[in-house]
């Protein structure tokens, strides 16, 4: 990255993403006092990041080769709206020092080499503002972050009014000035595709905590977070049924709790959520009879499949009393 931005003395907004860039993070950007927004996803850059930021409203990062610790001072913006460090190579543990970043409404760390339990901090200031956690694909373990989910606010709130133009953006130059605040933008992974987004809309609230080693049930808690258009808990070692609570997300537009190992019934609360187009449970020792009517009437057999106990439609196993250890394992596979 040329020298140039080194020179520059009142650069609010500096945007290089999606190109061919090489080499480490220019020391002069994270020193600098006037930068608001810096974006440089989707490039070739590596080395370790200076921890000297400032003031930031955007650090977005995304898909680099960044290695090392994360650079504390982050903790130190305290306009932080948006930070995604997400698919670089950082091995460090959760950044709980983050949390009473009263601003910060994205937080991506997804794709990385993070690790370790994530503390149960108790405090009503816990990212009040975060409606995009994503923190999947790393090695994360321990229980759920209940104490986290309990305190995001504005997860919780729905705003029926709420213009569907709306999205999130940073005032980098402060209130009173004219010019345009700065669009977020990220890849999001959700109802199983990878989608682009120039543009985050304020509606798009989502949680991704798959791909870890997260154990234990998952907590109630969750059913609060009535915002919430996608949850994904998959490929983790989380255990017991699933929470009555989460038929209370009826914004819920994609569910994805497969290759786990939850056990017990179907609730059938989850047939409330009326919004739901992605459903998938698969790969876990649930049984019983799935539930139908609404929704429930349009999920294929793969939302349900490698759960050996489940019975009714959309399966070919009738719900009877027949213990289903008779049935031969090829059919029951069917």
């Amino acid at each position: 990255i040329s020298s140039f931005f080194c020179n520059a003395t009142s650069l609010y907004i500096v945007n290089l993403s999606h190109n061919k860039f090489t080499g480490t993070f220019p020391q002069c950007l994270a020193n600098s006092s006037f930068l608001g927004d810096l974006d440089l996803q989707m490039n070739k850059l590596h080395g370790t990041l200076p921890d000297t930021f400032l003031d930031l409203n955007t650090l977005n990062l995304n898909g680099n080769n960044f290695e090392g610790l994360l650079p504390k001072s982050l903790s130190k913006c305290s306009g932080l709206v948006d930070l995604d460090l997400g698919n670089n190579q950082f091995e460090d543990t959760f950044p709980n020092w983050l949390k009473n970043l009263s601003k910060l409404e994205i937080l991506v760390l997804r794709g990385n080499n993070l690790y370790g339990h994530i503390a149960n901090l108790k405090s009503e200031k816990i990212f009040a503002s975060l409606i995009i956690f994503d923190i999947s694909c790393n090695n994360f373990s321990g229980s759920l972050p209940k104490a986290y989910i309990q305190n995001f606010r504005a997860m919780k709130i729905v705003h029926d009014l709420q213009s569907p133009l709306s999205y999130i953006d940073t005032d980098v130059l402060g209130t009173g000035h004219t010019n345009e605040a700065y669009a977020s933008s990220m890849v999001a992974t959700i109802k199983r595709v990878s989608l682009p987004f120039t543009k985050i809309p304020n509606s798009f609230v989502i949680i991704d905590l798959s791909e870890n080693k997260f154990e234990g049930e998952i907590p109630d808690v969750i059913g609060e977070l009535h915002r919430l258009k996608s949850l994904n808990l998959s490929y983790n070692n989380l255990i017991g049924p699933i929470p009555h609570s989460l038929g209370n997300l009826t914004n819920l537009e994609s569910l994805d709790l497969s290759s786990n190992m939850l056990d017990g019934n179907i609730p059938a609360e989850l047939t409330n959520l009326n919004s739901l187009e992605v459903l998938n449970l698969s790969n876990n020792h649930l049984e019983g009879s799935i539930p139908q009517g609404k929704q429930f009437d349009t999920f294929s057999n793969d939302s349900y499949e490698g759960n050996m106990g489940l019975c009714g439609l959309p399966l070919s196993i009738q719900c009877n009393n027949v213990p289903l250890q008779q049935y031969p394992s090829s059919e029951a596979e069917d």
